[in-house]
């Protein structure tokens, strides 16, 4: 689980970005950890589209080098694809990924460097949602109240990963990629990169996103994204509970986040490294054009068991996997 402090550092980073069409809210927080290794990305118009929306979340791990490398440049690789140009948002998701990954292990300060990060990028674009995914941070989204699951945790343990693993000549012990790593894809990580035989996508650890496409309509009323500090102590239906109850109160979305961040964190670090982790939270309220008070309205049927069920939730509740 990593070093932690006697003390967690509960300051927490926040912003807001707004338009007609989204009100995002994001925040961060240390935590239990000796280090900050995440970093998140939210922006309302990418520069070489600006009918195009990215936000993503990533949990860097052993350093934060490549968290903040890929914070600054993936969006970039991915919008610069000639798919992308082309309008095939989904291929070029995942030939940006692969080319980003390929491009920092040519580079001799990044390739020597044992640090790796989770990927998860929403990419918004013509009332259609692409959701590509590396790694166990995860994002859900709510429509009507209900959760849309927007991507899959790549854990060693699970069948296909495991099997990948095993065929580039990797394995799994005590859940761990080579007992060491707990996700099984990941931007960076090259020390498990290196078999010559197999493609990159074929790798023991391998930056091949899974990208999941929907169509967004009036009925969706938020997307979030967050780190597995997050999943690891709330399932998806306690966060969209979480959620819902509070845009129902109008509270800005970057408060959601920073409550949603206190609610996870542990009040000690003896409870297996559940809430001890850094954390980070990217909160996109779907306004379809209309004020915030439309979207709280909608938000409030239900929101009083809602509020009541995620209030009654403890900290030491089973992860959802």
């Amino acid at each position: 689980m990593g070093q932690t402090l006697s003390e967690p550092v509960t300051s927490k980073n926040s912003q807001k970005v707004e338009n007609q069409t989204y009100s995002v809210g994001s925040s961060s927080m240390q935590g239990w950890r000796i280090n900050m290794e995440d970093a998140h990305t939210h922006l309302l118009t990418l520069p070489e589209d600006k009918n195009c929306a990215f936000f993503a979340v990533y949990d860097g791990h052993g350093g934060a080098k490549v968290a903040q490398y890929s914070c600054k440049y993936l969006h970039t690789r991915i919008a610069n694809q000639p798919d992308f140009k082309q309008g095939n948002v989904e291929t070029a998701i995942r030939k940006g990924f692969l080319d980003f990954d390929k491009e920092m292990s040519l580079d001799d300060e990044m390739r020597e460097d044992l640090a790796g990060t989770t990927a998860i990028c929403v990419i918004i674009k013509d009332q259609k949602l692409y959701c590509g995914n590396v790694g166990d941070s995860r994002s859900i989204a709510s429509v009507n109240g209900n959760v849309e699951i927007l991507s899959v945790d790549h854990k060693p343990n699970n069948d296909e990963e495991r099997k990948r693993i095993t065929a580039a000549g990797g394995w799994v012990e005590f859940n761990r990629v080579n007992g060491n790593l707990a996700l099984s894809r990941a931007l960076g990580d090259f020390i498990f990169k290196r078999n010559t035989d197999k493609r990159a996508e074929e790798q023991v650890v391998t930056a091949a996103p899974d990208v999941v496409v929907k169509t967004i309509n009036e009925d969706w009323e938020f997307i979030l994204i967050a780190c597995d500090g997050i999943w690891d102590v709330l399932s998806n239906e306690e966060v969209l509970r979480f959620v819902r109850a509070r845009i129902a109160q109008q509270m800005p979305p970057e408060t959601i986040c920073e409550e949603l961040m206190t609610r996870c964190l542990a009040p000690n670090c003896q409870m297996g490294g559940l809430g001890c982790d850094n954390m980070t939270v990217v909160l996109i309220l779907l306004l379809h054009g209309q004020p915030y008070s439309v979207l709280a309205t909608k938000c409030s049927k239900n929101s009083a068991n809602d509020a009541d069920k995620s209030s009654s939730v403890t900290s030491s509740s089973p992860p959802e996997k």
